[in-house]
């Protein structure tokens, strides 16, 4: 795969609430792992890093603010330069000045990673690909959990995750592995990277 120049990595909603939450074993348990590696390589890179969080206004969330569980995971808080985006809804684009830095940046592409695949990941890569950001998800640094069918099956997480990427992939842009991007971001891939955060 090629970056382009202008491509900005967005980390969606990797908060320790989601350890706690209440719902079917998830999958993909490598997925930290994954994220963490490909945080490393892209910063190493001097390329842009958003880090999103969700602040639920739904009762009762793991994910308040001000609770332990709205907090970013160990290694997933933004560094010194890098915005924080702070949300209530699924995308990260409503009610957000996510666009607005993305476009005064001159931002052409998005890379994005988090949690969950088929919830805010999916809801903001959905947007990102109608507002015209040119996609790509990185399908491994990704996770979700099983969840009842609305006719009460269990449906476990692991084809959840497929779906959903599958479905991106087929419409919105392009999924791929950590393992692409760091590739793509090796020293004779990365002429024009150094720009500064949106």
């Amino acid at each position: 795969m090629q970056l382009d120049d202008t491509a900005v990595l967005i980390s969606i909603d990797v908060q320790q609430g989601f350890d706690l939450r209440p719902s079917g074993p998830r999958n993909n348990p490598d997925m930290e792992a994954h994220a963490l590696a490909l945080l490393a390589a892209w910063r190493a890179a001097r390329r842009s890093v958003v880090v999103v969080r969700h602040d639920s206004i739904q009762p009762g969330s793991p994910l308040t603010p001000g609770t332990p569980g709205n907090a970013l995971k160990r290694g997933f808080e933004p560094q010194p330069g890098e915005p924080l985006i702070t949300k209530h809804v699924n995308s990260a684009f409503i009610g957000t000045d996510l666009e607005t830095r993305l476009r005064a940046a001159g931002v052409r592409q998005v890379v994005l990673f988090g949690i969950a695949t088929d919830m805010c990941v999916s809801t903001t890569a959905r947007m990102a690909a109608n507002l015209g950001f040119d996609l790509v998800v990185v399908g491994d640094a990704c996770h979700t959990w099983s969840q009842h069918t609305p006719d009460g099956a269990l449906l476990d997480g692991e084809t959840i995750h497929r779906v959903h990427l599958t479905t991106l992939n087929s419409e919105f842009g392009r999924v791929v592995r950590t393992a692409q991007v760091i590739q793509a971001l090796s020293p004779s891939a990365q002429a024009g990277a150094g720009h500064t955060a949106p």
